[in-house]
């Protein structure tokens, strides 16, 4: 990619977390995690306008069984799309 193109760019930040917990606590915390990324994207120089949170909560797991520490440490995460180019 282009140095050009990445000043332009566009992204989402999606937050999630494990299967533990209260469906709507989960995606507060979900929320909560991309705020935490777009925040310190901001702080490092990134305009806020090209930037994106959204939390899902538990959707989308990585390790869909949950059923480890391990398993439950690599769904909660963030994810980050390009939106625009």
């Amino acid at each position: 990619m282009e140095l050009n193109t990445f000043y332009y760019s566009e992204v989402k930040v999606g937050g999630y977390t494990d299967n533990t917990g209260d469906k709507a606590n989960n995606k507060s915390l979900s929320q909560q995690r991309a705020e935490a990324v777009i925040k310190n994207l901001i702080e490092s120089g990134i305009a806020e306008n090209r930037l994106q949170a959204e939390g899902y909560g538990s959707d989308d797991p990585i390790c869909p069984e949950n059923d480890t520490e391990e398993c439950r440490a690599k769904n909660r995460r963030v994810d980050i799309l390009l939106t625009k180019k």
